[in-house]
């Protein structure tokens, strides 16, 4: 496995660890990761603490062309809002764990010349299948969706 997902994946269990939501991200740039950051909305009662979000939060301000060269590595297909930011920041590529619990704007994000690579690891499948299984309330709030 890549050392980079490996590294989202261990800040995706670490929200699970913290009771939140098992998503982790990792930004890269030139071969170091700049930022990383787990989904935390549940923790920090945010309402866009994603993983994306706070590895970009975490990596802290960059210039524009440090960004055109970075690579963003999440567990989960990017939401809209992740995807936004993603193309605000002009990361000319996303590596993502699975896609299978939930598909972003891939579709979107490759319209605007994003290279999209998904890789359907099974621990990136199966750490999402099961939260979402035991907590599928907290995940529809996650994506916006209500639930009833």
């Amino acid at each position: 496995m890549d050392l980079f997902m490996r590294a989202a994946i261990e800040e995706a269990q670490k929200g699970l660890e913290e009771n939140g939501i098992p998503i982790g991200s990792v930004l890269v740039y030139n071969g170091k990761v700049l930022g990383r950051g787990h989904n935390r909305r549940m923790q920090k009662g945010s309402v866009i603490l994603h993983g994306e979000m706070d590895a970009f939060e975490n990596a802290g301000r960059q210039t524009a062309s440090v960004y055109k060269e970075c690579v963003l590595y999440t567990t989960l297909s990017p939401c809209p809002m992740c995807s936004g930011a993603i193309l605000l920041y002009g990361i000319p590529k996303v590596v993502i764990g699975e896609n299978k619990t939930f598909t972003g704007e891939e579709e979107h994000l490759k319209l605007r010349g994003v290279e999209v690579e998904v890789l359907q690891d099974e621990t990136c499948i199966n750490m999402m299948t099961k939260f979402i299984k035991d907590k599928p309330a907290l995940w529809y709030e996650d994506i916006g969706i209500q639930h009833s």
